[in-house]
Parts: C-alpha cells; sequence; structure tokens
C-alpha cells in the first residue's frame, strides 16, 4: 500500500523553495483520511497556482493513488 503522507510530502518538496518548512498531517476515521498539507508562507502561490491549478493537480494525484485504500482523501492546503 502507497503511503498517502509521504507521498504528498514528495510532490510538495519538489514544488517549493523551502522544502524543509513543508510538514503533512493525517487525521484518519471510518471513511475518510484528510491530509493537512503546510508550506511556508512565501512557498503558498506555487503550491497552490494559478487559479487552484497545480492544488487541484495535487489532490487528484493523491486521490488517485488511494484507490486502493477504499476510503475518501481529502487534501487541505495551510
Amino acid at each position: 500500500m502507497i503511503n498517502l503522507q509521504e507521498t504528498l510530502v514528495n510532490i510538495a518538496k519538489a514544488i517549493v523553495d523551502t522544502p524543509d518548512e513543508v510538514q503533512v498531517t493525517c487525521e484518519e476515521d471510518e471513511r475518510t483520511i484528510t491530509l493537512t498539507l503546510t508550506v511556508a508562507p512565501d512557498d503558498m502561490g506555487m503550491v497552490i497556482g494559478r487559479h487552484g491549478k497545480i492544488a487541484k493537480a495535487i489532490r487528484t494525484v493523491i486521490k488517485a493513488a488511494s484507490a486502493s485504500c477504499g476510503k475518501k482523501v481529502n487534501v487541505e492546503i495551510r
């Protein structure tokens, strides 16, 4: 099974200028997994992208990677 938290960290670190400040927390219950991505304030624009395109792409990749776990995955960016 793919570690979704580690996958999200690797994606975010590849995008931002300060990869040391990338943090991902995971909250899991019976039906959903919520991954919260926290980056440096200066890197927020890089993670969100124009009109949210990069954020949407990150969410799509994580949801595709989570298909085998059988739970709904939400990615929040803070």
